[in-house]
């Protein structure tokens, strides 16, 4: 599928589930990795994963493409755009559109911590993907010292 099919899809799909006119630039972004597809603030272009078009089809790209539009055309209108307000979620159930997008195989998000860290007084265990400054931060429960465990 190439840019402008990806353009005819968006605009059809407006047009159907939404009764608007989608009047800007839909496009395929490869650098897109653990997003099915992202709508821009300031230009109001959509931008989607084409890997997620090469591994579960056109049925999961177009539930994409509805979730982006809900964002597209709540934003336009002034209305809550948000994955938070309720206009947002009432659209995107009522047009059929997914909340989350299927993972990709291959692509998994990294997991696992690589810092632990232990408060001197009570000893709890914090666990962190990336490294704290033990002297600025202190136990949320104690106000104890935190110290780097292994």
């Amino acid at each position: 599928m190439d840019q402008s099919e990806v353009q005819r899809l968006v605009e059809n799909i407006s047009l159907n589930s939404f009764n608007k006119p989608f009047l800007h630039e839909a496009r395929f972004n490869p650098r897109l990795r653990t997003t099915g597809g992202r709508y821009l603030l300031r230009s109001h272009d959509i931008e989607l994963n084409p890997k997620q078009f090469q591994a579960h089809g056109l049925e999961e790209l177009v539930a994409i493409i509805k979730h982006e539009l809900c964002h597209y055309h709540l934003h336009l209108e002034g209305r809550g755009y948000m994955h938070r307000d309720q206009e947002f979620k009432e659209l995107l159930h009522r047009v059929g559109g997914s909340r989350y997008c299927r993972e990709i195989p291959g692509m998994r998000r990294q997991e696992g911590f690589n810092h632990v860290y232990e408060c001197k007084e009570c000893n709890l265990i914090y666990k962190r993907k990336r490294r704290i400054n033990t002297v600025k931060y202190v136990c949320g429960k104690c106000k104890g010292k935190l110290r780097k465990k292994l």
